[in-house]
C-alpha cells in the first residue's frame, strides 16, 4: 500500500512552497487508495509552537487536504536515541567538537584550494584522551553520520536517474551539541517505522536524499521511492524565498483566493498539463501524474489565482453563498437576485460588499460633459422606485423617443450615470435591486 507524508515544522505558517509538497504527497496517496500521514516536525522545542500546529491543520483543511493519521516527532525522542545508539554500535556515528569558526576556516581553505568544502573527518582521528579533553573544555560535541564513500544512486520520480558521490558530501550532523535531534535522523527513523513508500519534496533536498538512503539502509530499512519537484520562482524568475512571508496560505485566503483555485493551479504548475479549474480533490487526483513534471524552476504568479477564483464563483449556486450574502445586509427577498447579478462580475467574494454598497446607497454618477443635458432629461423620465424587471426597458424606450439617441449613445451614458461604471451586470437586473439612484437626485 502507498504511504506518503507531509512533515512541516510548526515554526511558521504554511506557504505556497510547502503546499506543493503537501499536495503532491496527498494526491499520490489518494489516487492509489493509500495513507497520507501528517507528521509534525517539532523536535526544536524553542521554535516549535502549538499555534502553528493548529494553523497548519486549519490551512490544510481549508484546501481539502485530509490526513489519515497525525504523528508528532516530539513524542518519538526515545526512538531517535535508540537509532543513534544503533549507529554508534555500527561504527557509523561519531562525535566532533569543531567550533563554527573552525569549520568555516576549513571550508574557506578547501575552497581556496579549488576543492569541495567537505568536512575532513578530523574527529575520527582523535584519541580517547583527546576526546576527553575536548569534552571537558567544550562540553558535548555534535554527532555526525559516517558516510560510506561510494556512489549513491536512485531513480527519481521526476529527475530520472540520479547519482551522487558520497565523498563529495560532508558527513551530516544528526545530533546537535545540546542534544537536539535534527530533522535528518528523525525523518529517517519515521520513514522506516511508518512504512513510508513514496517521498515527494523540493529538489533542494536531493543531497539530503542521498545521505538518507545510506542511513535508512544502515538502520535496516528499505528506502522509499523519491521524487524531487522543481522549486518555485517569482513571475520574472526571481527567487521566491524573499516573498514567501507574503504568500502564506492564510494570507491568500484573506485576499479572497478560493481553495479550489489554489489546488488546481498547484497540482499542474510546472507540468506539461494545462491548468484547469477542478472543483474536487478527487478530480485533481484523477488527473495527477508525477511523470508530467519537469525539473526546471517553475514560475509562480499569485495573480494567476484570481481568474480561477472568479471562474469558481461564476459557477457557484446561491445556497453556497446565502449566509455571506445575508451577512452583508441584503434583504432576503433580494438575496438570490443579488447573487445572480453579481457572481459574474466579481473576482473574489470580497467584491460582493462593494456591489451591495452600490445597490443600497447608489453610485457616484459618471457623466461626461457632453452628456449632462441628456442625463438630466433622462432622469426626469425615470419613474420613482421601487423598480422591477421591466423598468430598464420601459425607461430607455421613453428616453430614446424623447431624445432620439439609440444604441451605445443611449445605453452607455445611462449605465454610467446609474452605476458609476462603464460595464457590469445586465441593467434590467440591476434596476430591480437598486435602492437609490443618485443621478436622479
Amino acid at each position: 500500500m502507498t504511504v506518503t507524508r507531509f512533515a512541516p515544522s510548526p515554526t511558521g505558517y504554511i506557504h505556497v512552497g510547502n503546499l506543493r509538497t503537501a499536495l503532491f504527497n496527498h494526491l499520490i496517496a489518494r489516487k492509489t487508495g493509500g495513507t497520507f500521514v501528517l507528521r509534525i516536525d517539532d523536535t526544536d522545542p524553542e521554535r516549535s509552537k502549538e499555534e502553528y500546529v493548529d494553523a497548519i491543520k486549519q490551512d490544510l483543511e481549508w484546501l481539502g487536504i485530509t490526513w489519515d493519521k497525525v504523528e508528532r516527532q516530539s513524542a518519538r525522542l526515545d526512538r531517535y536515541e535508540q537509532a543513534a545508539q544503533q549507529l554508534r554500535e555500527l561504527g557509523r556515528f561519531y562525535e566532533a567538537w569543531e567550533t563554527p569558526t573552525e569549520l568555516d576556516l576549513k571550508r574557506k581553505k578547501l575552497l581556496n584550494m579549488g576543492k569541495p568544502p567537505v568536512y575532513d573527518r578530523a574527529a575520527l582521528a582523535l584519541s580517547d584522551d583527546e576526546k576527553t579533553a575536548l569534552r571537558a573544555e567544550r562540553g558535548d560535541g555534535v554527532w555526525r553520520f559516517k558516510l560510506d564513500h561510494e556512489r549513491i544512486a536512485w531513480t527519481d520520480g521526476i529527475l530520472g536517474d540520479v547519482s551522487i558521490d558520497a565523498s563529495s558530501v560532508s558527513d551530516p550532523v544528526l545530533i546537535r551539541a545540546d542534544g537536539q535531534f535534527l530533522y535528518t535522523l528523525a525523518s529517517v527513523c519515521d520513514d522506516i517505522d511508518m512504512g513510508i513508500t513514496h517521498v515527494v519534496r523540493g529538489n533542494d533536498h536531493v543531497t539530503n536524499t542521498a545521505t538518507q538512503i545510506q542511513m535508512i539502509k544502515a538502520l535496516g530499512g528499505t528506502p522509499p521511492e523519491f521524487a524531487h519537484h522543481s522549486l518555485l520562482t517569482g513571475p520574472q524568475g526571481e527567487a521566491l524565498s524573499k516573498r514567501l512571508g507574503t504568500l502564506a496560505l492564510r494570507d491568500l485566503r484573506e485576499a479572497g483566493v478560493e481553495p479550489e483555485a489554489l489546488i488546481s493551479l498547484m497540482a499542474r504548475l510546472g507540468s506539461s498539463q494545462p491548468v484547469e479549474l477542478r472543483m474536487t480533490m478527487e478530480e485533481i487526483a484523477e488527473g495527477f501524474d508525477l511523470n508530467t513534471f519537469g525539473s526546471a524552476p517553475t514560475k509562480f504568479d499569485e495573480q494567476d489565482l484570481y481568474p480561477l477564483t472568479a471562474k469558481k464563483l461564476h459557477e457557484l449556486p446561491f445556497d453556497q453563498v446565502a449566509d455571506q450574502v445575508a451577512a452583508l445586509g441584503v434583504p432576503a427577498d433580494k438575496a438570490e437576485l443579488f447573487w445572480k447579478i453579481t457572481r459574474e462580475n466579481i473576482t473574489t467574494r470580497k467584491d460582493l460588499a462593494g456591489w451591495w454598497d452600490l445597490f443600497r446607497d447608489g453610485a457616484d454618477p459618471l457623466v461626461a460633459e457632453e452628456d449632462k443635458e441628456f442625463i438630466e432629461q433622462a432622469m426626469n423620465l425615470l419613474p420613482d422606485g421601487p423598480y422591477d424587471a421591466e423598468t430598464w426597458g420601459t425607461w430607455t424606450k421613453a428616453v430614446k423617443e424623447a431624445t432620439g439617441r439609440k444604441g451605445k449613445g443611449l445605453f452607455m451614458p445611462l449605465r454610467k450615470a446609474v452605476t458609476g461604471q462603464e460595464r457590469g451586470p445586465d441593467m434590467s437586473d440591476v434596476m430591480q435591486i437598486l435602492q437609490v439612484i443618485r443621478a436622479k437626485g
